[in-house]
């Protein structure tokens, strides 16, 4: 009996080993969340935010008033499946102009005249598709916008806009590796885009 309890103690000893190891070899795969899914309607111009499948949040958004696509230098917002890579401007005040990624220092009400930066805060995208692969070096973010009085309708030059509050709503809630679906479907099909980037979830899990 005491035989049995030694190797069953060693067995969990390596079986935690073997997780640290791995973990420390690929730290993306600890840190990503796969409690979180955003899907965002072209169409509606809505987010809806899941986490385990139910939803949690709703925003108004802006995508790009050029229409959707991938191609370099088209301005278009790309469909399909991609996740959030970075996190970036965690720290920045509501309205905090960032260029380039960094904070600038300058800070911006809603709707101030004649200004058009990216403020609040940065979630940068990469693409999981042959049809939004050049999203990360396209450098498509959800990000807040000062222009507030467009949001709920194509305003953008590519990227997702939201409200600076929404935004650090959002940011909170999701972490790095959040997949998020942007689709021509209405809003009204949220929940089954939802469900079907779980499965797809759970099965790369399970590999």
């Amino acid at each position: 009996m005491e035989g049995a309890k030694i190797i069953l103690i060693m067995g969990k000893n390596a079986l935690s080993l073997l997780l640290g190891l791995f973990l420390a070899a690929f730290p993306a795969f600890a840190q990503s969340d796969i409690s979180h899914v955003v899907v965002i309607s072209v169409p509606d111009q809505k987010m809806v935010v899941f986490q385990n499948g139910l939803e949690t949040a709703r925003f108004p958004v802006s995508t790009s008033r050029y229409g959707v696509g991938d191609s370099s230098g088209s301005y278009a917002t790309p469909l399909g499946a991609l996740e959030i890579a970075q996190k970036i401007g965690g720290n920045a005040p509501a309205g905090g102009v960032f260029k380039a990624r960094r904070f600038t220092g300058e800070i911006l009400a809603p709707n101030s005249p004649g200004r058009d930066p990216i403020v609040t805060r940065i979630l940068w995208l990469r693409g999981l598709e042959a049809g939004n692969r050049n999203a990360y070096e396209r450098a498509i973010y959800i990000h807040g916008t000062p222009v507030e009085s467009l949001i709920g309708r194509p305003a953008s030059y590519g990227c997702v806009r939201m409200r600076s509050r929404d935004v650090v709503r959002l940011f909170d809630m999701v972490g790095v590796g959040t997949k998020i679906n942007i689709c021509t479907q209405p809003v009204r099909l949220a929940k089954m885009i939802c469900e079907a980037s779980r499965r797809h979830v759970s099965y790369l899990a399970s590999l």
